[in-house]
This record gives C-alpha cells, sequence and structure tokens, in this order.
C-alpha cells in the first residue's frame, strides 16, 4: 500500500480544560473534541446530546412549494412517480418517499434506471415510460439538480416535477414546480452538508400534519442507513440522525433490519457495521442488478420474504466482489506490462468491457496501493470508453478533468469522486493532459495522509480509554474513529492469524507489552520483524469473549520509527517529475559507492521479498529515493537481480559496469553528469 503522511492533530489545551469542567467529561475526551473542532459550549452540547432536535423543514428554499404540490396531487388523487437513484442513498430516499406517501393513501410508484443501460440521473427513455404508466408528478430524489432538458421534457408532456437532491448546483435551476437542495444559496440552514434521504426526511416533515416524533420512530433507520451509505459528515443533524437510526434499530427493526441481525448473529449495531455488512449489499444489487429489489427489501414487512431478499442482496454483493476481483487482475497485468501506467502524477489506465458497476471500487483499490488519483476506464464495442474516478484529499479531480475538458465528451463529480465519457482513441491524449496539468498544479505532489488524533503512551491503551471514546461515536464522516500515535516500541514477534491473512503484533516499551492486530496484512508481506523499532498508528476498542472484556488494539499503519517521511516524499516528487519531465538533479544519480550500499544489503539478505518502498525506509539514511530505484534498475539490466513483486538476486555472471547500463547512461547525460 502507499505511504501515508501522518498529520498530528493539535488543540487548545487551555479550551479544551473549560470544556471538560462544563460538561463534566474527562479531558482527554475534551482534547479530542476540541482538535476535530468541536469547540464551543453549543458545539460539544450539541455532539454530546442523545435528544433529537429537526431544524425546521421550512428553512429549506422551496420547501412550502414541493410540500403543497405534492400534498395537493395527494389530496387530487393524481399518480406520482418517486424517481430515484441505484446507489445507497437513493435507494433508503427512494424507500422512505414512498414509504410515506403510502401510508397517506397516495397513489404512487417509484421508478430507479438501470446503472448499466441508462446511467445515473433522468433521462427521456424513463420519462416517457413513467408518463405511459399515468403519471402526472415527477418527485427526485438524490438526483435532478443538472436534469435541465429532461425536465423541460417533463414539462412537454404535461407532467409536473419536484426535485430534492444534494449534490452542488449547477449555473441554473431546472424548470420545476419546487427545487430543495441544501446548497440553495436562499437557504437558512447552518448546516448544508445532508444526503439525498436526509433531504427526503425534511420533506415528509414539512408535509407531515402530526408529530415529528411518530415520523422519527417509523423511517428515522432509513435515513440512518442512508447518512451511512452516503459518507456525509456525522456532524450536526446527521449524527442526530444516525445516533437516533442506530438506537431505532436495537429497540423495534424493520423485518429488513432483523434479517441483517439474523444473518450476521448480531443484536445491535454500530454506524460502522452497517457501513460494513448492508450498505455496500444496497450498493451491489444498483451496481450489477436491479436497484429496485433493494427497495422492495427495505419496505418488506414479511419476516421471511426479507430473509430470502437478504440472501439476494449478498448474492450480488459476491458477484459485485468476483467482477472487481478480475478486473483488478487485468489492471494488475497491464501495469506488471507496462509500469510506466503508474509512473505519471495520476492513473490512468483502460480495459475492455470493465463492468461500469465497479470501475469505481477498483479505482480505489489502485489508489490505495500507489497513492495517486486514478482513472479505471472501460472501453465499450462502439468505441465509446467511459470511466470512473478516484482522488486523495487535496487534488481536486473535477478541475483536473476540466482542465483537459478537450479530450472528453462529457464528465461530472466533486473533488474526490467522477465520472468521465470519452473516445477510446482519446484516452492516451488524456492521460497525457492530465498528467501535464497534474504536474503543473500541484508540482510538489499530494501524498496521501492519516490522521493522528494524539501521541499516547503505550500504559494508556486500556478498557478505560476503549470506554471513555464511546462519548465520540457513532463515527463516520468529519467523525472517525480516534487513531493515536504509539512510537519507539520495540517489536517483539510477528504471528500470522487466519492462515496468514492478518498478523499479530507483540512489542514492548520501557516494560509495557502490548499486542496488536494488522488486518488485511498477510504474514509474507509484513515487512518488519523482531527487533525493529517501530511507531504504530493504533485504534482502540472492546472486545467480549469468554464472560470478559478485553481491550482490542488494531494497528493501522506501522512504520521504522527513524523514518524521515519529509524526505520521503520530497525525493519521491524529484523522482517522479524527472520521470515525467526527463528534468532533475544530480541526487538523483546513484554513484558506485551507492551502488554499492544497495547491492550488500541484497546480497546480505539473499534479495528482498517486500516492496521498493520498504527497501528504501531500510536505507533511507544512506540513499536517496531515487537513486535507489535507479540503481535496481541498473542491476536489473546488468542481470545482477530480478525484479517482480520482490527482488531476487540472480547467479554471478561475472564483472559488470553498471554504469554503462542504459538507465545510468541516459540518466548521465539527460542530469550532466561527467
Amino acid at each position: 500500500m502507499a505511504v501515508k503522511k501522518w498529520i498530528l492533530r493539535e488543540a487548545d489545551k487551555e479550551k479544551a480544560s473549560v470544556l471538560s469542567e462544563k460538561f463534566n467529561i474527562d479531558p482527554f475526551i475534551a482534547y479530542l473534541l476540541v482538535s476535530r473542532g468541536i469547540d464551543t459550549e453549543l458545539a460539544v452540547s450539541s455532539f454530546l446530546s442523545d435528544s433529537f432536535e429537526i431544524v425546521s423543514p421550512f428553512h429549506f428554499a422551496d420547501m412550502e412549494e414541493a410540500a403543497f404540490t405534492i400534498g395537493d396531487a395527494v389530496d387530487a388523487g393524481e399518480k406520482i412517480c418517486i424517481y430515484g437513484d441505484y446507489d445507497c442513498d437513493g435507494i433508503t430516499s427512494t424507500a422512505l418517499l414512498y414509504s410515506f406517501l403510502k401510508e397517506e393513501n397516495a397513489d404512487v410508484f417509484y421508478y430507479i434506471p438501470q446503472r448499466l443501460t441508462e446511467g445515473y440521473g433522468m433521462n427521456t427513455e424513463a420519462i416517457d415510460a413513467i408518463k405511459a404508466q399515468g403519471a402526472q408528478l415527477i418527485i427526485t430524489v438524490d438526483n435532478g439538480i443538472s436534469s435541465l432538458e429532461e425536465a423541460e421534457y417533463i414539462y412537454s408532456l404535461g407532467m409536473r416535477l419536484v426535485v430534492t437532491d444534494h449534490h452542488q448546483l449547477g449555473d441554473t435551476l431546472p424548470r420545476a414546480e419546487a427545487v430543495v437542495n441544501p446548497y440553495r444559496a436562499e437557504n437558512e440552514l447552518e448546516f448544508r452538508d445532508y444526503c439525498g434521504v436526509g433531504v427526503v426526511f425534511k420533506l415528509i416533515c414539512a408535509m407531515y400534519e402530526g408529530e415529528v416524533s411518530d415520523l422519527v420512530e417509523q423511517y428515522i433507520d432509513l435515513v440512518a442507513i442512508g447518512t451511512i451509505g452516503d459518507v456525509v459528515p456525522l456532524l450536526a443533524e446527521n449524527r442526530a440522525f444516525v445516533k437516533a437510526g442506530l438506537q431505532h434499530m436495537q429497540r423495534c427493526p424493520r423485518k429488513a433490519i432483523e434479517a441483517v441481525k439474523r444473518a450476521a448473529g448480531k443484536s445491535t449495531f454500530t454506524a460502522g457495521e452497517i457501513a460494513f455488512l448492508l450498505c455496500p449489499r444496497l450498493n451491489a444489487m444498483g451496481r450489477m442488478g436491479d436497484a429496485a429489489r433493494a427497495v422492495e427489501f427495505l419496505i418488506s414487512e414479511d419476516e421471511q420474504d426479507c430473509t430470502v431478499k437478504y440472501e439476494q442482496l449478498c448474492i450480488e454483493n459476491t458477484h459485485r466482489q468476483e467482477t472487481e476481483r478480475e478486473i483488478l487482475d487485468d489492471v494488475n497485468e497491464q501495469i506488471a506490462e507496462n509500469p510506466k501506467l503508474v509512473a505519471g502524477r495520476v492513473i490512468v489506465i483502460a480495459g475492455e468491457r470493465y463492468h461500469h458497476g465497479v470501475t469505481g471500487i477498483v479505482a480505489s483499490h489502485v489508489l490505495e496501493k500507489y497513492g495517486k488519483p486514478t482513472f479505471i476506464i472501460s472501453i465499450d464495442e462502439d468505441g465509446i470508453a467511459r470511466g470512473s474516478a478516484r482522488s486523495i484529499e487535496g487534488f481536486h479531480i473535477y478541475d483536473a478533468i476540466n482542465a483537459c475538458s478537450g479530450d472528453v465528451i462529457r464528465f461530472g463529480g466533486h473533488p474526490l469522486a467522477a465520472g468521465v465519457t470519452l473516445k477510446a482513441e482519446s484516452i492516451d491524449a488524456f492521460r497525457q493532459h492530465i498528467n501535464e496539468y497534474a504536474l503543473s498544479a500541484y508540482p510538489n505532489g499530494v501524498p496521501m495522509t492519516l490522521t493522528i488524533d494524539c501521541k499516547i503512551s503505550p500504559n494508556y491503551l486500556t478498557l478505560e480509554l476503549a470506554d471513555m471514546l464511546s462519548l465520540l461515536e457513532p463515527y463516520g464522516a468529519m467523525n472517525p474513529q480516534a487513531v493515536f500515535g504509539v512510537y519507539k516500541m520495540k517489536l517483539l514477534s510477528v504471528t500470522p492469524l487466519s492462515e496468514g491473512r492478518h498478523v499479530r503484533l507483540e512489542l514492548e516499551k520501557k516494560g509495557r507489552r502490548i499486542r496488536a492486530v494488522k488486518f488485511g496484512t498477510r504474514f509474507e508481506d509484513f515487512p518488519y520483524r523482531a527487533g525493529d523499532t517501530v511507531n504504530l498508528a493504533v485504534k482502540i476498542a472492546k472486545n467480549f469473549y469468554n464472560e470478559k472484556y478485553y481491550v482490542s488494539v488494531q494497528a493501522v499503519d506501522v512504520r521504522l520509527s527513524d523514518t524521515d517521511e519529509e524526505r520521503y516524499f520530497s525525493e519521491k516528487t524529484a523522482y517522479d517529475n524527472y520521470r515525467q519531465t526527463g528534468r532533475g538533479t544530480a541526487d538523483l544519480y546513484p554513484d558506485r559507492d551507492t551502488c554499492a550500499v544497495i547491492y550488500k544489503y541484497l546480497k546480505a539478505h539473499g534479495g528482498y521479498p517486500y516492496s521498493t518502498e520498504d527497501l528504501y525506509f531500510r536505507l533511507q539514511q544512506q540513499v536517496t529515493y531515487g537513486q535507489l530505484l535507479f540503481a535496481l534498475k541498473a542491476f536489473a539490466q546488468a542481470g545482477l537481480i530480478t525484479i517482480s513483486d520482490t527482488i531476487q538476486l540472480n547467479p554471478a555472471v561475472g564483472k559488470v559496469k553498471l554504469e554503462e547500463t542504459k538507465v545510468l547512461t541516459t540518466l548521465r547525460e539527460r542530469l550532466i553528469i561527467g
């Protein structure tokens, strides 16, 4: 995986002390809250409160018009269509509004476009089908804000439109009876980061004539699921939605949630467990099959039916995982055959007929491995290529695509995720131009980061701390589970777990021993050994086993304690820049002495079974990143080593002249080294 830059949060200790006394909370928890920007009495009170206070829905522009339009249609017996979306947010939004309108005796049905054949948002063919079913009013949920032409088409057919959405606004709003969107400038909102189902919940609050508590009791679980699934900030009202939703799922779950509990063998859920167990399965139905079936699962009131439908969701999720692995295998083969695909600032990889439903997930995997914004593009039989992009914090992928808009047919998205459509013959030009843009706009590179809440002694990794941290739950976007830095720990042992899929570490510092588990790291891929002194980024939790609670320590990241990360990122940027531009400085060149240091280490260890990044950190005090990479290429060209996923020493080939290898000859010429 890509090396991440550790960012240590900072906080005003005096402010934390005042809040600790005011709210009678542990000073350490108060410090964590302040470090996350929750640093006023009002903010802390809201964050810690278990009460459910609804911000007036009429603080949204057009909310009154939306409520009246829909209410009048219900009273008049008009047929209403809910136009949804195929992701978790769109599915829960559809289920919520459909269930509410059914309770209001509305003549209502829903339509969710097929991801593969129709794509995101509204389209005229779907509108024709909705018209044919007799609809007189269409209500969008989690989409519609950019459907300008489709909105006009709806009115040309004699239907009306209400838009509810949470995506960013364009220059022009679509024609509609009402457009409800938290990002409208006319809103009287302090908090705007609602997801689609949050906006729909505000809509039904505006329409309902009874107590809001009735709506909370019936629908808040759907709001919580969609809010978790759409990864919006779990702050302000979103946090209240999720807290109340999780409590509702424990107290009186709907039949669908009961089915999930039975399958998972759990009686309660955390937000993280919903994100892991349920949201991917709802998304998988939209990615691989028919998202309407996920809506049917959520609204079903029959226990056996929910059990069967949840099994179908699980089957589609397994299908999604298999398809994802197939595409990722093909991507990795392309990279192995052509390493230049990952040499630039932005990775652009295309393949024939990749499944559109999973290209975004594959892009996320590639991004995690290489630490670079990534496009995975599928080339269809018609010569049109469609792809998904994922980016890292600090690299605005939408702006990057916009800078290369001449290469694409259409695009859309956000700072961290986007979609593109272009002609297959334009892919190479697009790759070149977006890398040129990245080099110009981000000359120093943009590293992936890991936020550390604070440094901590291993003595404080206790059950007491785990109990105190429960005040921070539920976790999610903008309120992640706390990560602590534990520094200068001596590694005593590394033990494989679960047939080598994970590793357990035993560590010690000043007589205090701890055990930590590094999930998702195979034993043979873990580059540290007994005797190393390492820094760890860890999370802690409580585990119940054999009638007793234990503290569980999860290692999120591990590195050698003498790692100089600033130097690493600086040297890696210099190396990447050279590969893209052919320009660099003399400290990229490995002279004879530097090559001797590297080869001597390889010979002493019989090669190197881990990544070149790990090898660099072993040798960081003696070589630069560029020197190491170019020396390894020279060794390979001279026949001394073979580089694949590991570095293998080759049998002796006699005396070689490394300086005469092509890579070092070219490097000397370009760097003008005599």
